[in-house]
This record gives C-alpha cells, structure tokens and sequence, in this order.
C-alpha cells in the first residue's frame, strides 16, 4: 500500500486568483472553503497593477505563521508569482508553487488592464513548481504555456481540454489539481 503524500497546513497554503477574482463555481474558491486555504485578497482586481499586488504578497508573506508557504496561483496569478519572484526578499518563505493556467500577456489582443504586466518576468523561480495547463486554454497556446514553464524550470502537466481551468470548466473541488499540489509538496518535501 502506497502513502498519501502529507497536505500541507491549511495556513501555509496562499491563494493567489488572477484577474477579476475567482468566482463562487471556481476551484480556488472551492479550495478555500473545503481546505481552509487562504485567499490574497488584491486591493483592485479589475484593474491591477503588478507593483500593487507584488507589495500585497509580501505583505501577506510577513504576518506571523508565514515562514513556510505554498503558492496556488491561477491566471493572472502566475504572472505575479513569476514577478514577484524576481524581485523579492522573501522568496525563501516559499516551498513551492502550483501554477495554473498562465495567460500569455504579451499577446496584442490582451486587455488594456493588463498593460502593467507586461513582458512576462522569464527568471528561473527559486523554489519548486508545477505548471498546469490546457490546450484549449483561450489565453496561451500550449506552446507558450510550455515556454512559461520552461523559463521558470517548472515541471509542465496538460490536462488536455479544460479550457481556462477556472469556474466556467466545471472542475467543481479539482481534485486532480489537489492531487498535484500534494505531489509538488511531497517532492519539495513538505515542511
């Protein structure tokens, strides 16, 4: 019999939704309620600014109990990881990051709201992570979303067509997703 590999602490585990939020039906919301995770809440998510929530994420990253952190971004959220990253002096209370369906920014027909994210941040993360993507996914090509990884040396799982892997693909708990998470936890080694 095979072992479960350990969740990590509900604390420990950060949210990080992308652009306009995750809705009700979304799998990070589900994952919020069903696990304890907490969300970063974004000061402006309709029009945001990558400084803005770069700041936010350190902020949130110095409140006690945060030494040790898992990062489960979806969209937007990637994005900022991959920023915020490249500049931060925190970098070390991460364990590791479950990167879901990261848009490629720098396509033309983006919105104006995301000018401020552009170009994509393509230095190597620091900590252990898995990108997740789709290849129907509206906002990047599989062969962006493969580049992405690879800039970043994160590991790659396509999970075929799932479009934007957010509310409106029905994933309802996305246990897959869980499962991965807990498989990057186990191969960073959990703390």
């Amino acid at each position: 019999m095979t072992e479960r590999p350990a969740a990590p602490a509900p604390a420990t585990v950060l949210l990080l939704p992308g652009w306009q939020n995750s809705g009700d039906t979304h799998w990070q919301t589900r994952w919020e309620q069903g696990h304890g995770y907490h969300r970063v809440e974004q000061a402006d998510w309709l029009w945001p600014r990558r400084g803005d929530w770069m700041a936010r994420l350190d902020e949130v990253l110095l409140e006690p109990g945060r030494e040790s952190c898992w990062l489960v971004a979806h969209s937007l959220g990637c994005q900022l990881v991959a920023a915020w990253a490249a500049h931060s002096g925190l970098t070390a209370r991460v364990r590791g990051a479950l990167l879901v369906a990261p848009p490629d920014i720098e396509r033309a027909d983006m919105p104006p709201q995301l000018g401020s994210w552009r170009p994509i941040v393509r230095a190597r993360l620091p900590f252990a992570a898995t990108v997740v993507a789709s290849s129907d996914d509206p906002y990047a090509t599989p062969e962006r979303a493969a580049m992405m990884a690879a800039d970043w040396d994160a590991s790659l799982c396509s999970l075929g067509n799932c479009g934007h892997i957010n509310g409106e693909a029905q994933l309802g708990d996305w246990e897959e997703g869980h499962r991965l998470l807990l498989a990057l936890a186990a191969q960073a080694g959990s703390a």
